[in-house]
């Protein structure tokens, strides 16, 4: 039999776990809540019905990879709680599906509601937290402690 040999996972790996899940959860309950026209919800961005205008004129491909992007990263987290060398591809899918689905943010003017120095800078944190989250599974994989 070739089995993978795993290492105990330190407390540090769960406490990066448990918070890119806690993370990606406030992601996905975002996504779920914008998709179900949440307008009270939605108020904490601004105008709800300006925000969903906006969202609605997004290209088909912007819209078809932002799921891809926010559940990918869920899975990602789900992966790396169960310990699996998977995460890393869930994470590179996510990824993609973020730069793809921000990359009409990035050309597109927003309305001049949104367009504040919170809503310019919250895409890169959300690319730069998958990029650590793909390099800590990736990490965890090369160590053994994913299997």
């Amino acid at each position: 039999m070739n089995e993978r040999r795993s290492v105990k996972a330190p407390n540090s790996f769960w406490i990066v776990a448990g918070l890119s899940m806690a993370w990606n959860a406030f992601g996905a309950v975002d996504y779920v809540m914008t998709r179900m026209r949440n307008t009270e919800y939605l108020k904490n961005a601004g105008d709800p019905e300006v925000l969903l205008h906006w969202i609605d004129g997004f290209p088909l491909w912007a819209q078809i990879a932002w799921p891809v992007g926010v559940w990918g990263s869920v899975i990602g987290s789900v992966l790396l709680l169960l310990r699996s060398r998977h995460a890393v591809t869930a994470y590179l899918v996510s990824l993609a599906g973020a730069v793809i689905s921000f990359a009409h943010q990035f050309t597109a003017e927003p309305p001049v509601e949104l367009n504040t120095p919170a809503n310019q800078a919250m895409p890169l944190i959300i690319l730069a937290i998958i990029v650590f989250q793909w390099w800590f599974s990736r990490r965890a994989t090369l160590r053994g402690i994913l299997r």
